[in-house]
């Protein structure tokens, strides 16, 4: 039995959610030098979906981003920016989306007219966090969460490859204007560090000098007295994101196009 104490029948369990609406949250971590996203595999399928669910009828779409978010990583007040909605007629035609197979995870039998059967529309979110504060923690229905870097995905569901990516480009697009980095990045770093962050995400490579000289103009970086040793005759100065700019940053906006 899958579906939580002190409901009798899935249907009983469903009336809780918006009909035909969900949020897939594409959840973002910066880790060794890539990009990855966590997954989520449902019980008895070989398929992976990004992480989401269905939204409560007492949430608003962000409250429920938000409850996804912490529920698979144990982070609350994560950065959360929605970037798009998927709806298709096809979407929902998976091998292994079957009442069959969703009637082994749940406990219940479905009927085929089922409503979580029918279209659906996605309201798509991305989230950064820091990958070294995450513990991973899968759903009720699932048999396994974990990270993947986002150029080795593994079999997707629906069009999850496709909302992938569309995370990513929005991502790009964002990074340049906006001071994306302070959810990636450890509290303090250095120089290369962000600079490396920044090279991944755009996949290309970034003029050392001048994005230095761009992201000091914006004072959303500030020079602390500490640095890290890293070899013999290595010891750069370590950073940290000024909050009070970087937030005005998200909020108006910065030069930050390479």
């Amino acid at each position: 039995m899958i579906i939580p104490p002190g409901f009798a029948s899935f249907s009983e369990y469903s009336d809780q959610f918006l009909r035909n609406v969900a949020v897939d949250n594409v959840i973002f971590g910066y880790h060794e030098k890539e990009l990855k996203v966590l997954l989520q595999q449902p019980y008895t399928l070989e398929k992976w979906t990004v992480t989401g669910g269905y939204i409560k009828k007492t949430e608003s779409i962000e409250d429920a981003a938000s409850r996804i978010a912490f529920d698979r990583t144990g982070i609350k007040g994560l950065y959360l920016k929605q970037f798009g909605s998927f709806g298709n007629p096809q979407r929902v035609i998976d091998d292994g989306f079957t009442p069959q197979r969703i009637g082994k995870i749940t406990g219940f039998e479905l009927p085929a007219d089922s409503w979580i059967f029918d279209y659906f529309v996605s309201v798509a979110f991305y989230t950064l966090t820091e990958f070294s504060k995450v513990e991973s923690t899968k759903g009720e229905l699932e048999a396994d969460s974990r990270w993947w870097p986002v150029n080795e995905l593994p079999p997707m569901m629906f069009d999850h490859a496709h909302i992938i990516n569309e995370a990513l480009s929005a991502l790009r697009l964002h990074i340049a204007h906006f001071p994306i980095g302070y959810e990636l990045l450890p509290e303090k770093f250095t120089l290369p560090e962000i600079h490396s962050l920044y090279e991944t995400i755009l996949g290309k490579s970034l003029d050392d000098r001048n994005f230095t000289k761009k992201l000091l103009l914006t004072k959303i970086i500030t020079k602390l007295d500490e640095t890290r040793k890293i070899g013999r005759h290595r010891s750069p100065f370590l950073y940290k994101f000024d909050k009070e700019h970087y937030q005005e940053g998200l909020k108006s906006g910065v030069a930050l196009v390479f």
